[in-house]
């Protein structure tokens, strides 16, 4: 008999896979070369910037057939990896292991850096303040739900810069111990999970007890621990706590991306594909929201997006937080910047940064 072909392949892939391992250990070597570099110039290990530009230009030349939306996600690691010899990166995030911050982290940052669980946005922000992580990762915004109030606070006071973003396709499993959703007399999850739900849950299981509790995977360990309780959260979750999945894709529009902002205390590189976001705030009276934008809309710079909170300074007090496309130091946009903020009380950059892409909400 001749050679067997599919042993012949084989071999081939095995010889294939250890010129990749090569190749990979001599990118290594480059890179920590790069950081003996960086370390004498003390620049920034992180260069989130380069980073993209790596994975858009493989992106751009890839010939196939490896399918194009997976060179994002192993690049990533690679480039995680290889950042780990230089400095490993710590990454604090709204927890506790397994929430959808968390996977937002993990899609950012890859698997080599070191994550670092807060179980409040607040203290996510003072992880990074006091010098305990790099950077910091916080929802902001959910396309069914919001805002979420609890970052936009956060800013108001504090000195740290929004230094990228994340935008994560969302979804919500029920998950229990049986797999069976007659068991079910109570179900945990986040107020933003069960709201993005809502609708679900009252149609399928009307007669459970919603309970409210900090995060998703803390409502995936709760039901753990009780066989009449479900949990709404991420299959991860329920893979880590031991559940099984009794609905997949329970969220009520199946469009359901969540927006998260990388905090820390550098500014980010210009991209050429930015945004910028401002904290502000005006007297209270008459058309002034009218006049204090239209700076804006005279340099045709394009506002995504604007909150109002309470100041927690004085009663009926407010600040304004909005997005806009470009960078600050774009010359329209500066001159805009410059003009808003002569007919503003207060105004503060929160900082400049690379939007994210449609595509790379995608979960892989």
């Amino acid at each position: 008999m001749g050679d067997d072909p599919l042993k012949a392949l084989r071999e081939r892939i095995d010889l294939i896979d250890d010129e990749i391992l090569r190749l990979l250990n001599q990118r290594a070597e480059v890179v920590q070369k790069v950081g003996k570099i960086k370390e004498a110039r003390r620049d920034p290990f992180y260069a989130p910037v380069r980073e993209r530009a790596i994975v858009d230009r493989l992106s751009a030349h890839n010939p196939g057939p490896f399918p194009g939306e997976a060179i994002r996600p192993v690049f990533q690691e690679i480039i995680s990896a290889c950042l780990s010899l230089e400095l490993p990166l710590k990454v604090a995030y709204l927890g506790p292991e397994a929430t959808f911050t968390h996977m937002a982290c993990k899609r950012r940052f890859g698997l080599s850096a070191l994550y670092l669980p807060s179980g409040t946005i607040s203290g996510v922000f003072d992880e990074v303040e006091k010098g305990l992580a790099d950077y910091g990762v916080v929802p902001i915004e959910n396309s069914t739900e919001g805002v979420v109030t609890h970052t936009l606070d956060s800013f108001i006071d504090s000195p740290l810069s929004i230094c990228g973003e994340i935008v994560l396709e969302v979804s919500h499993c029920l998950l229990n111990r049986s797999g069976e959703a007659a068991d079910i007399q109570k179900v945990y999850s986040h107020p933003q999970a069960v709201a993005q739900c809502r609708k679900w849950l009252a149609e399928n299981l009307p007669r459970a007890a919603v309970i409210d509790v900090a995060s998703t995977a803390l409502a995936a360990r709760l039901a753990r621990d009780d066989p009449q309780s479900a949990a709404v959260a991420s299959e991860l979750a329920g893979q880590l706590y031991d559940l099984r999945v009794c609905k997949r894709k329970i969220e009520d529009h199946a469009q359901n991306v969540t927006r998260f902002l990388v905090i820390g205390t550098r500014a980010a590189e210009v991209s050429g594909r930015d945004k910028t976001s401002l904290l502000f705030s005006v007297k209270d009276e008459p058309g002034v929201l009218f006049r204090v934008l239209r700076p804006f809309a005279e340099h045709k710079v394009n506002l995504t997006k604007i909150e109002s909170r309470p100041s927690r300074k004085r009663p009926w007090e407010y600040v304004f937080f909005i997005d806009l496309d470009g960078h600050a130091h774009d010359a329209l946009v500066a001159r805009a910047i410059e003009e808003f903020s002569h007919a503003c009380d207060f105004v503060k950059v929160l900082g400049s940064y690379a939007r994210a892409e449609h595509d790379e909400a995608k979960t892989s």
